[in-house]
């Protein structure tokens, strides 16, 4: 595959944002219009009496070829959880997808802990106005933690193929201290479940199906499925588990593997090689990942350094 960089195409530093948004455009998920694309993406306003952020899902209008911003939203699409639940800290990433004339929004919750500093789970919304508002189906998720997968269920990109639902998200295999004064840093691989109906789901209970390229301690995150002249691409980002933060050679890269039968996944990240610019927004890092058709082309939207604080990009397909 031949990628042609797009460059970035969203800085959310440059347009009011909502709910007193600050920064931050991660995790781009597209909805494909007649005449527009609309991008969904997790944005982060400041908790007044804690000083943390809480992540809200926004989106901006585009032109099919990605190149004019058409509108930003005035307002999230959806309110983040109530006191104590799964969602009630924010909402990153929301996976969209057209279902017999409604839209479904697949939610990632998180909620704060104690002793490590997250949970999350997979939540579901529909919108009956395009996609503008999301209500959800019910105050909890439709997949969470289980017996052999004990944390950090999320991330959940939803394909209906045929009469089935299928879901690829990730879940964690626990919390580390890699050093004894360290925080403790989660590791995650990417999983599958199936559904006939899009709410209740049938995991492959912790059956790990992409191969890790860095040892057991590589996460990963954000999968994405698109098929591309009759055979299904996944796209993903790695990273170590831990100094990942300032250490860019331990940050997030973008992987991919293949698939004939959506169940056996060959991985092969040369693929979807995409090298940062030197200098540029996505020198040190890409990540987040979300692969879609229209038109004909297959684009490839990504986030770049710092977690997507400064916006998001693209890349057309070349093949």
């Amino acid at each position: 595959m031949r990628w042609k960089k797009l460059g970035k195409i969203f800085d959310p530093t440059q347009h009011q944002l909502p709910n007193d948004c600050v920064a931050f455009a991660q995790s781009p998920q597209a909805l494909v219009f007649d005449d527009f694309i609309r991008i969904y993406f997790s944005t982060r306003a400041l908790e007044q009496k804690t000083g943390k952020y809480l992540s809200h899902i926004a989106f901006v209008d585009m032109d099919k070829e990605l190149k004019t911003t058409l509108r930003v939203s005035q307002q999230t699409v959806i309110p983040l959880g109530d006191l104590g639940s799964f969602d009630e800290h924010g909402i990153f990433p929301m996976n969209v997808l057209r279902h017999e004339g409604r839209i479904y929004g697949y939610t990632c919750g998180w909620s704060r802990r104690v002793s490590v500093s997250v949970e999350t789970a997979v939540g579901l919304a529909t919108s009956d106005d395009d996609g503008l508002t999301f209500q959800r189906m019910g105050p909890g998720p439709v997949l969470s933690a289980s017996l052999h997968e004990p944390c950090l269920v999320g991330d959940g990109f939803v394909k209906v193929i045929g009469n089935t639902f299928h879901m690829w998200y990730i879940f964690g295999t626990g919390w580390t201290q890699f050093a004894a004064d360290a925080v403790p840093d989660r590791i995650y691989k990417i999983g599958h479940a199936t559904s006939a109906d899009g709410i209740h789901w049938e995991k492959e209970e912790a059956r790990q199906i992409i191969a890790d390229q860095i040892g057991e301690h590589e996460c990963q995150a954000l999968p994405t499925v698109v098929d591309i002249d009759g055979r299904y691409h996944m796209f993903f980002c790695y990273r170590h588990a831990y100094d990942f933060r300032t250490n860019a050679e331990r940050g997030y890269r973008i992987g991919h593997a293949w698939s004939d039968d959506l169940l056996n996944w060959t991985r092969d990240d040369l693929q979807a090689r995409l090298e940062g610019t030197p200098g540029e927004w996505d020198a040190d890092m890409q990540c987040y990942p979300h692969a879609f058709n229209s038109d004909g082309r297959t684009y490839l939207l990504y986030n770049g350094s710092e977690f997507g604080r400064y916006g998001f990009g693209a890349a057309v397909l070349e093949k």
